[in-house]
């Protein structure tokens, strides 16, 4: 096989913003529900999504009643969330994160960092960041590619739809107790920890999860700020 196409973060999901809505995509499959449980009862609130990539997040909250701030680091899949979220409710940013986020402290009564942080290499900046923007007593909503799969050397990856070769977007290999300690260490309040593996279920929905059957694919943490 070829050797795979490398790109940093921001080219990569500008490239991947051309298919990402229309692949069929295992860990958002796992994913969406967890986080759709965990926020239930947005309607009213502002909240932060960050890394919010073609809206999928953004889209469901603003239909929950929520008032949402989207950032993203790519004007590619700021344009694919745009395009399905209506622009009285949503403020977009286009954002490289964990540099400070232009939000005054304690602004948001729920933030949500879904599918991102395997590409940032530090990982204590972006809780701290984190905990600065959300209200005392606010939620703190994470979800990650499970770390165990780094063990298969999953990272995130895609088929560029002009050359047909595979592209892989700078991704680091943090561990799960990286995750969890970065997050206690800035001072928020783990409340749960969900871990969601690739089940029979999820291969009837997608065949393409086979492969990775009984690995676990997803990492998501429940936070609250005191």
């Amino acid at each position: 096989m070829p050797d795979p196409i490398r790109l940093d973060t921001q080219p990569g999901y500008d490239l991947w913003s051309q298919i990402y809505d229309d692949e069929d995509n295992a860990l958002i499959l796992l994913e969406e529900p967890v986080v759709h449980a965990w926020l239930s009862d947005v309607a009213g609130l502002r909240v932060a999504d960050v890394g919010c990539g073609t809206g999928r997040h953004t889209a469901w909250l603003t239909a929950a009643g929520a008032r949402v701030d989207a950032f993203d680091c790519s004007p590619g899949m700021l344009a694919r969330a745009r395009a399905k979220t209506p622009a009285d409710r949503v403020t977009f940013h286009e954002h490289m994160f964990p540099r400070p986020l232009p939000a005054r402290d304690s602004a948001f009564d729920v933030t949500l960092l879904a599918l991102v942080a395997d590409h940032l290499a530090d990982l204590p900046a972006a809780f701290r960041e984190l905990h600065r923007v959300t209200r005392p007593g606010g939620r703190v909503i994470f979800t990650v590619l499970h770390p165990a799969m780094n063990l298969l050397g999953l990272t995130a990856r895609f088929t560029d739809p002009d050359s047909g070769k595979e592209v892989r977007v700078a991704a680091f290999e943090h561990t799960f107790g990286d995750y969890v300690m970065a997050a206690l260490g800035s001072g928020l309040t783990l409340e749960e920890i969900t871990e969601r593996k690739a089940d029979a279920d999820l291969v009837k929905k997608t065949p393409r999860a086979e492969k990775y059957l009984n690995w676990p694919m997803l990492l998501a943490l429940r936070l609250r700020k005191a």
